[in-house]
């Protein structure tokens, strides 16, 4: 650690908020949709998408994207741990920020596997199913909860 203690969280690599929606959500979701450093073509894509998601529901884009992402984030994962030789999936509690982070990964990950539309259609259909607690993302999601439950014998071996 550092004389001067750590960094504010602001200045230590937290995106600013982007400059349509005012929201860092959207921002972290730009930066991760960035391809080959073409930032300008994530931010359209993006913003393709959340227009298509507000002319479909009626509601506001932001909103239905952020309960998405509350639908997707896991509260549970599991980590290998290696105890006397045996490999243990122990179930842990998942931070907020990284719960955020899988869940935009798992949702773009999803719209990726979709073929044959534009992407920003394929990344609206995927928060919409999300929104509606559906889809590959939030199956992904239950895939890693069911997985934490299974392994709840293992739980001690958390540190």
């Amino acid at each position: 650690m550092p004389r001067k203690g750590l960094r504010p969280r602001e200045r230590r690599g937290a995106p600013a908020p982007d400059f349509k929606y005012s929201s860092v959500l959207v921002a972290r979701l730009v930066n991760r949709m960035n391809f080959q450093g073409k930032k300008v073509v994530g931010e359209r894509i993006v913003y393709d998408a959340l227009d298509i998601i507000a002319e479909k529901t009626k509601e506001d884009a932001l909103n239905v994207f952020t309960k998405a992402i509350e639908n997707v984030r896991p509260l549970l994962e599991v980590k290998a741990r290696r105890v006397g030789g045996a490999n243990y999936q122990v179930p842990i509690e998942v931070r907020p920020a990284r719960s955020a982070t899988l869940a935009m990964r798992w949702i773009l990950g999803a719209a990726r596997d979709r073929k044959g539309r534009p992407m920003a259609e394929q990344l609206a259909e995927e928060i919409l199913l999300a929104y509606k607690k559906e889809g590959a993302a939030f199956k992904k999601r239950e895939d890693t909860h069911r997985m934490a439950e299974a392994n709840r014998a293992f739980a001690h071996y958390r540190w």
